[in-house]
Protein backbone atom coordinates (compact mmCIF):
# COMPACT_ATOMS: atom_id res chain seq x y z
CA UNK A 1 0.00 0.00 0.00
CA UNK A 2 1.40 3.49 -0.86
CA UNK A 3 2.16 5.96 2.11
CA UNK A 4 0.16 8.44 0.10
CA UNK A 5 -3.11 8.53 1.86
CA UNK A 6 -4.44 10.66 -0.87
CA UNK A 7 -3.61 8.29 -3.64
CA UNK A 8 -6.35 6.93 -5.35
CA UNK A 9 -6.01 2.80 -5.78
CA UNK A 10 -7.82 0.55 -8.29
CA UNK A 11 -9.06 -2.69 -7.18
CA UNK A 12 -11.20 -5.24 -9.59
CA UNK A 13 -14.17 -7.17 -8.46
CA UNK A 14 -15.22 -9.81 -10.05
CA UNK A 15 -18.60 -11.66 -8.81
CA UNK A 16 -18.79 -15.57 -9.91
CA UNK A 17 -21.28 -18.34 -8.32
CA UNK A 18 -19.18 -20.42 -7.76
CA UNK A 19 -15.61 -19.48 -6.28
CA UNK A 20 -13.63 -22.28 -7.54
CA UNK A 21 -14.77 -22.51 -11.03
CA UNK A 22 -14.12 -19.08 -11.24
CA UNK A 23 -10.54 -18.83 -10.11
CA UNK A 24 -9.83 -22.36 -12.65
CA UNK A 25 -11.13 -19.82 -15.62
CA UNK A 26 -9.76 -16.55 -14.66
CA UNK A 27 -6.35 -18.62 -14.03
CA UNK A 28 -6.28 -20.54 -17.12
CA UNK A 29 -7.39 -18.43 -19.40
CA UNK A 30 -5.86 -15.20 -18.34
CA UNK A 31 -2.24 -16.87 -16.73
CA UNK A 32 -3.30 -15.29 -13.44
CA UNK A 33 -2.35 -16.66 -10.21
CA UNK A 34 -3.82 -17.08 -6.50
CA UNK A 35 -2.48 -14.80 -3.72
CA UNK A 36 -4.57 -14.63 -0.64
CA UNK A 37 -7.79 -16.48 -0.06
CA UNK A 38 -10.58 -14.60 1.88
CA UNK A 39 -12.43 -17.92 3.89
CA UNK A 40 -14.73 -19.48 0.70
CA UNK A 41 -16.38 -15.85 -0.05
CA UNK A 42 -13.12 -14.05 -1.85
CA UNK A 43 -10.31 -15.07 -3.50
CA UNK A 44 -7.35 -12.69 -4.89
CA UNK A 45 -5.52 -12.86 -8.30
CA UNK A 46 -2.41 -11.90 -8.79
CA UNK A 47 -0.45 -11.22 -12.45
CA UNK A 48 -2.33 -8.40 -13.66
CA UNK A 49 -1.31 -4.66 -13.37
CA UNK A 50 -4.33 -4.55 -10.22
CA UNK A 51 -4.86 -7.03 -8.50
CA UNK A 52 -8.59 -9.07 -8.92
CA UNK A 53 -10.71 -10.73 -6.93
CA UNK A 54 -13.47 -12.70 -7.12
CA UNK A 55 -16.36 -12.37 -5.11
CA UNK A 56 -18.74 -15.38 -4.57
CA UNK A 57 -22.35 -14.15 -5.03
CA UNK A 58 -25.42 -16.38 -5.44
CA UNK A 59 -27.37 -16.11 -8.62
CA UNK A 60 -30.55 -14.49 -7.92
CA UNK A 61 -28.85 -12.78 -4.60
CA UNK A 62 -29.44 -8.50 -4.22
CA UNK A 63 -25.81 -6.69 -4.83
CA UNK A 64 -26.28 -4.34 -1.84
CA UNK A 65 -27.91 -5.79 1.61
CA UNK A 66 -30.61 -4.36 2.91
CA UNK A 67 -29.26 -1.96 5.73
CA UNK A 68 -27.38 -0.45 3.40
CA UNK A 69 -29.88 2.06 2.08
CA UNK A 70 -29.52 1.11 -1.70
CA UNK A 71 -32.43 0.27 -3.77
CA UNK A 72 -31.26 -3.14 -5.87
CA UNK A 73 -32.66 -2.81 -9.55
CA UNK A 74 -32.55 -6.22 -9.79
CA UNK A 75 -30.82 -10.02 -8.45
CA UNK A 76 -27.21 -11.36 -9.67
CA UNK A 77 -27.59 -13.08 -12.97
CA UNK A 78 -24.88 -14.96 -14.41
CA UNK A 79 -26.74 -15.59 -18.11
CA UNK A 80 -24.85 -13.45 -20.95
CA UNK A 81 -25.28 -9.74 -20.29
CA UNK A 82 -23.90 -6.40 -20.85
CA UNK A 83 -22.66 -3.62 -18.87
CA UNK A 84 -21.04 -0.56 -19.74
CA UNK A 85 -18.11 -1.33 -17.72
CA UNK A 86 -16.02 -4.05 -18.52
CA UNK A 87 -12.35 -5.09 -18.27
CA UNK A 88 -9.99 -5.17 -21.76
CA UNK A 89 -7.01 -7.35 -21.00
CA UNK A 90 -3.94 -6.43 -23.20
CA UNK A 91 -2.07 -9.48 -24.42
CA UNK A 92 1.29 -9.76 -26.57
CA UNK A 93 -0.45 -12.11 -29.13
CA UNK A 94 -4.17 -12.34 -29.37
CA UNK A 95 -4.11 -15.53 -31.14
CA UNK A 96 -2.65 -17.86 -28.37
CA UNK A 97 -5.03 -15.64 -25.56
CA UNK A 98 -8.04 -16.39 -27.95
CA UNK A 99 -7.23 -20.48 -27.92
CA UNK A 100 -6.15 -20.45 -23.86
CA UNK A 101 -9.22 -18.62 -22.97
CA UNK A 102 -11.34 -20.70 -25.16
CA UNK A 103 -10.17 -23.74 -23.29
CA UNK A 104 -10.20 -22.35 -20.13
CA UNK A 105 -14.37 -21.67 -21.01
CA UNK A 106 -14.73 -18.35 -22.54
CA UNK A 107 -16.93 -18.11 -25.92
CA UNK A 108 -15.47 -15.90 -28.02
CA UNK A 109 -18.14 -13.81 -29.76
CA UNK A 110 -15.75 -11.87 -32.17
CA UNK A 111 -12.56 -10.40 -33.53
CA UNK A 112 -12.18 -7.02 -35.06
CA UNK A 113 -9.32 -5.48 -36.77
CA UNK A 114 -8.70 -1.66 -35.56
CA UNK A 115 -5.87 1.30 -36.95
CA UNK A 116 -4.94 0.76 -32.77
CA UNK A 117 -4.58 -3.24 -32.41
CA UNK A 118 -6.78 -6.70 -33.46
CA UNK A 119 -10.09 -7.19 -30.30
CA UNK A 120 -11.25 -10.05 -29.40
CA UNK A 121 -14.77 -9.89 -27.58
CA UNK A 122 -15.39 -12.71 -25.45
CA UNK A 123 -18.07 -13.78 -22.61
CA UNK A 124 -16.38 -16.01 -19.48
CA UNK A 125 -18.48 -18.37 -17.90
CA UNK A 126 -20.01 -16.25 -15.73
CA UNK A 127 -21.71 -14.23 -18.62
CA UNK A 128 -19.10 -11.63 -18.10
CA UNK A 129 -18.13 -9.27 -21.26
CA UNK A 130 -14.37 -9.15 -21.35
CA UNK A 131 -11.97 -8.55 -24.24
CA UNK A 132 -8.51 -9.24 -25.13
CA UNK A 133 -6.17 -6.67 -27.09
CA UNK A 134 -3.08 -7.16 -29.58
CA UNK A 135 -1.85 -3.52 -29.40
CA UNK A 136 0.01 -2.74 -32.98
CA UNK A 137 1.97 0.91 -33.42
CA UNK A 138 1.30 3.09 -31.17
CA UNK A 139 -2.01 1.43 -29.76
CA UNK A 140 -4.65 3.73 -28.56
CA UNK A 141 -2.50 6.60 -29.15
CA UNK A 142 -2.96 6.03 -33.07
CA UNK A 143 -6.45 7.54 -32.45
CA UNK A 144 -4.95 10.26 -29.42
CA UNK A 145 -6.23 14.02 -30.57
CA UNK A 146 -4.60 17.44 -28.79
CA UNK A 147 -5.94 17.94 -25.61
CA UNK A 148 -3.49 16.63 -23.09
CA UNK A 149 -4.31 16.29 -19.17
CA UNK A 150 -5.11 18.97 -17.02
CA UNK A 151 -3.79 19.55 -13.85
Amino acid sequence: MTSDATALRTLINIDVPELEAGVRFYTAALGLRVGRRFGDAMVELLGAEVPIYLLAKAAGSLPFTPDSGAQAPAARTYARHWTPVHLDFAVPALAPALERARSAGARVEGVSEHSWGTLGLLVDPFGHGLCLIEFRNRGYDELATSGGASS
